[in-house]
């Protein structure tokens, strides 16, 4: 028996046990393919594999312009999120379908599309050329590459703890004549904090392992466009060894961005 004023602690809850075989053949599923990895490591020329000028290079142009993606996930996803969930309008349910679309998409779909849009002969990219801007082929490219594919998981993360959440404290704070944006600043934003966290270092790590719209809408120029992804992939023709090796530091860097989230979405 509890004593008392102890909280009651939650009833336990016993699996089938037919349910920890296919849970085991799927981790195995995940796991072997790594494990294998780990043992075609040159481990003797490890640090001189991916301390190289050309896999530094990739690896700093990666993080870059991850984390200006990123930035542009939380400034453009936050308000998304907040419109998706606390407004009302006629077409919400298409604009939510739109936003999330990237999610399925194949990578590479979503590069040619903004290469219709943003390239020399895109929709916008003729005037962009005439005004002496150039986005295709560019660092920038790889920007808007990567925020194309990372937005949905940082708008999904933070919709979901919105309706989580409710809406009562904003009710509360309204009614004791707090203005929309006060709310917004006082109440909503400290509520969805550690969601948007969360969203932020899962839409780091989407951008941080962007492949296909990135060599279709931005190539791949050593120094410019060629990010991680993009140098292990020409690697693997010509040095084996090398994109392993980047490989392994892609996964370490994708695992400590993984937990980051975990312990995030923990203090939900």
């Amino acid at each position: 028996m509890p004593r008392s004023g102890s909280p009651a602690q939650p009833p336990r809850l016993d699996l089938p046990g037919w349910v920890f075989a296919p849970a085991a053949v799927g981790m195995l599923f995940v796991a072997l393919p790594l494990a294998a990895m780990l043992t075609r490591v040159d481990w003797a020329d490890f640090l001189s594999l991916i301390t190289s000028e050309s896999s530094r290079t990739a690896l700093l142009l990666s993080l870059r312009t991850s984390t200006v993606a990123t930035g542009l996930c939380v400034v453009l996803g936050v308000p998304m999120a907040l419109v998706l969930a606390r407004a009302r309008f006629r077409g919400q349910d298409l604009l939510r379908s739109l936003v999330l679309l990237p999610l399925v998409l194949p990578p590479v779909v979503a590069g040619i599309a903004l290469l219709y849009t943003f390239g020399r002969r895109g929709l916008l990219g003729h005037s962009l050329e005439v005004a002496g801007l150039q986005v295709a082929f560019s660092t920038t490219a790889v920007v808007m590459a990567q925020t194309f594919v990372a937005m949905p998981f940082l708008v999904v993360s933070l919709e979901g703890a919105l309706r989580t959440f409710g809406r009562r404290y904003e009710s509360v704070a309204a009614t004791l004549g707090a203005s929309p944006t006060t709310v917004l600043r006082r109440v909503t934003l400290p509520l969805m904090a550690p969601a948007l966290a969360s969203g932020a270092v899962l839409s780091f790590a989407r951008a941080l392992g962007e492949f296909g719209a990135t060599i279709t809408f931005a190539g791949s120029l050593q120094g410019t466009t060629r990010t991680l992804p993009l140098e292990i992939y020409l690697q693997r023709e010509s040095d084996p060894d090398a994109a392993v090796a980047l490989s392994l530091v892609l996964i370490v860097v994708s695992m400590l961005v993984i937990g980051l989230a975990r312990r995030s979405a923990s203090r939900l």
